[in-house]
């Protein structure tokens, strides 16, 4: 993977963030640089895949992880629980939203809950929690 993305990848991924955040009503992690290197990874992963698969994840094969189409960035965990694994979207003080997450979920047990500031945005994949959490269970990646 190239050190570093190109201009045009940076500038797609910025402005997904900010669209993102503004739908999800969430907001990038406030400790300055955390967001910038979540959107650096993102960016080199669209330069060498075509696809801003989850930086902060590792991938025996990257090339099959982007068929499930699980850490596509927004991943299905944001859509469906609003809960980011980069703390990429985040709360305003920086935690991740852990409120609609199964509790038995690795973001629950470190962050503890987190209530949804902004329960009535974002979610879009709500409806899928139950299948994700048997791929969650059958395919742990």
């Amino acid at each position: 993977m190239p050190e570093q993305p190109s201009e045009q990848s940076l500038k797609k991924m910025r402005n997904f963030v900010d669209k993102y955040c503004e739908k999800s009503g969430t907001f990038t992690h406030p400790v300055e640089g955390i967001a910038e290197e979540v959107i650096q990874g993102l960016a080199r992963y669209s330069d060498e895949l075509g696809r801003p698969l989850c930086p902060c994840r590792f991938y025996p094969d990257k090339n099959e992880e982007i068929k499930h189409r699980t850490w596509i960035c927004a991943c299905d965990d944001m859509q469906i629980y609003k809960y980011c694994h980069c703390l990429l979207f985040v709360d305003k003080e920086g935690l991740p939203i852990t409120e609609y997450l199964p509790e038995d979920h690795e973001g629950r047990k470190i962050h503890g809950l987190v209530k949804d500031p902004t329960p009535d945005k974002g979610r879009v994949l709500r409806h899928k929690a139950a299948e994700r959490e048997i791929e969650r269970k059958e395919r742990p990646s």
